[in-house]
């Protein structure tokens, strides 16, 4: 009877430890993008958006159509907050077609959408916005909680940076948020870090780029999140990511790192803007704060990375670039 027990528990802890890389590998699945015929990519980067046209949405879709289309791009990247306040209801909300696909209409964004999850997307159905039957909807809809987009010339890892801030945990205040698919939390943060991790480290691709919805350098109104100051950025900086893109922060930012080549922008101006809403930074680092609406390019070479930052006219309101070859920068 005891060695049948304890065969028993072997099997249950074998199926358990099978179960937890399996879930652990479906953090970061991983999709292939092919760059254009000359190895370039293009692409926007847009954050904080789905008020149903509102707040200037459907003015910055406008000029991201008109810059998508000049610059051809290949894809659009959401920073996250795709759907205010409270996400979506589920995968009949109305709220995804009024955001969503009768905003950004024009062809040149008719691109695949690689999507993030925000701290208001996770306010409602989160599955809704993950399901496959949105993409039966609207073609370019794409979104997971993690996962990897590689395109060659370069590797983009997006991270679910929601479950790693405390106070949602801890003081919801009145949001209710739904952590179906994430619990117990440490662990699924544990997963992830470490798969996040280990794709870095064997990754080839000339340029490495993670996206995430909150910020970790900004001078915004949320400033930056210490739970990623502590567990995310090490990871970065010890594997020489290029950029960290993020949402969460109502602006449009590109902070240097004085002891790295890593860039930090913000590009979460695609609706509703805290116009006032900044601390002081140090202006050494702090090459771009605008507290309007906009989205950002970014345009990529096996040589070089150009980004700009656009407002709802079309205006480009900084323009940077870096080689990777010995990271000169160009700032204008």
């Amino acid at each position: 009877m005891e060695m049948k027990t304890r065969t028993i528990a072997s099997v249950l802890i074998s199926v358990l430890v099978v179960c937890s890389l399996s879930c652990a590998a479906e953090l970061l699945r991983r999709f292939q993008h092919a760059p254009k015929a000359d190895g370039s990519l293009s692409f926007l980067v847009l954050g904080d958006w789905g008020r149903r046209g509102a707040f200037n949405q459907s003015q910055v879709a406008l000029q991201m159509g008109i810059i998508g289309e000049k610059l051809d791009i290949d894809f659009v990247i959401s920073t996250g907050d795709n759907f205010y306040d409270n996400g979506l209801t589920g995968i009949d909300d109305p709220n995804f077609e009024d955001s969503f696909t009768k905003i950004y209409t024009a062809p040149s964004l008719q691109k695949q959408w690689y999507n993030v999850l925000g701290n208001h997307d996770y306010r409602g159905d989160v599955e809704a916005q993950l399901s496959p039957v949105l993409r039966e909807l609207d073609a370019k809809w794409l979104c997971l909680r993690s996962f990897i987009v590689d395109t060659e010339i370069a590797e983009l890892f997006f991270v679910d940076t929601t479950p790693f801030v405390d106070k949602y945990f801890t003081h919801p205040e009145d949001a209710v948020y739904d952590w179906s698919g994430i619990l117990p939390r440490n662990h699924y943060l544990s997963n992830l870090l470490n798969d996040l991790d280990s794709a870095l480290k064997e990754s080839t691709a000339k340029w490495k780029i993670v996206i995430g919805h909150h910020t970790i350098r900004s001078a915004g109104y949320h400033g930056e999140t210490k739970e990623l100051v502590t567990q995310l950025l090490p990871i970065l900086l010890e594997n020489n990511v290029d950029l960290y893109m993020n949402g969460h922060d109502h602006c449009l930012e590109h902070i240097s790192s004085p002891d790295s080549p890593l860039q930090f922008v913000t590009s979460g101006g695609g609706s509703k803007a805290w116009k006032g809403e900044a601390s002081l930074y140090n202006p050494s680092e702090m090459k771009l704060y605008y507290d309007g609406q906009g989205f950002m390019s970014v345009q990529i070479t096996e040589r070089q990375v150009d980004i700009a930052f656009y407002d709802i006219f079309g205006n480009v309101l900084h323009k940077w670039a870096t080689s990777n070859q010995l990271y000169p920068t160009i700032t204008m």
